[in-house]
């Protein structure tokens, strides 16, 4: 699996703040146990019905047969080139060319798609994606939460970092709020004196980059190749630098 860094940008004042310190409790779970559902995914309380997934049953033949597919279009090429030289070759065609014939015309089209799917057959046959291994990260486990937000936000950051590290491959998460660092948990690159502990997250900073100014505006997220690289060197040390992240 690949590893991934999530980071969420929220432009909201935040909540109020607690009276008490934030204790270290998980949320509860929020979706109705199969057991309590009743007959056609009904719940025994409401009349809420679980969707159904949908298949897409060619996307998952393309999936499975993906060889097939890749050199499908060579054969389809080859066999087109074939009938058209038997076809002009028992039609007691000149072998030459002729402009002034349709038939001439037609065949010069026919090689020219047959050659067309060749190489698209052969292209298809040269790139693959490339399969990403899993990478162990270079830094440190960190777990930090602002004190200024309320328990109630503090069970629900909580909840969803630990979906999204138990069912995807993201392993850093940075919650941006009010320009305000609420949570930083996960692996974070080292703090530059070297004494064991995370790099703190410059909010200032990022919120002044160009990626956080682009998904802002666009409204779309960003696809980062490396980070060592510009603007993820500048904009993002405080992920590990080998953290792979993709979209």
């Amino acid at each position: 699996m690949l590893s991934a860094t999530a980071t969420h940008l929220l432009r909201s004042p935040p909540p109020n703040p607690p009276s008490r310190s934030l204790p270290h409790l998980r949320p509860p779970s929020l979706l109705r146990s199969p057991s309590a559902a009743g007959p056609n995914g009904v719940g025994a309380v409401g009349s809420y019905k679980t969707p159904k997934p949908q298949r897409d049953l060619l996307r998952e033949w393309v999936w499975e047969n993906d060889g097939f597919v890749r050199v499908l279009p060579i054969y389809v090429g080859g066999f087109s080139l074939l009938v058209v030289l038997l076809n002009r070759s028992f039609s007691n065609i000149p072998p030459v060319a002729d402009a002034s014939s349709s038939q001439s015309r037609a065949d010069i089209l026919s090689l020219a798609l047959a050659v067309t799917n060749i190489l698209a057959g052969l292209v298809w046959l040269s790139i693959r994606p490339k399969n990403i291994s899993p990478v162990v990260l270079h830094g440190v486990e960190c777990r930090r939460l602002n004190p200024l937000i309320s328990e109630r936000a503090v069970l629900e950051m909580l909840w969803a970092w630990d979906s999204l590290s138990a069912v995807t491959c993201c392993r850093s998460l940075v919650v941006v709020y009010d320009s305000n660092c609420v949570l930083q948990i996960g692996v974070a690159a080292e703090s530059p004196l070297e004494d064991g502990d995370a790099m703190d997250v410059d909010v200032k900073k990022l919120l002044q980059g160009s990626l956080c100014k682009s998904a802002m505006e666009t409204q779309k997220q960003s696809y980062l190749a490396n980070l060592s690289l510009y603007p993820g060197k500048s904009e993002l040390p405080f992920l590990p630098t080998n953290t792979q992240v993709y979209p």
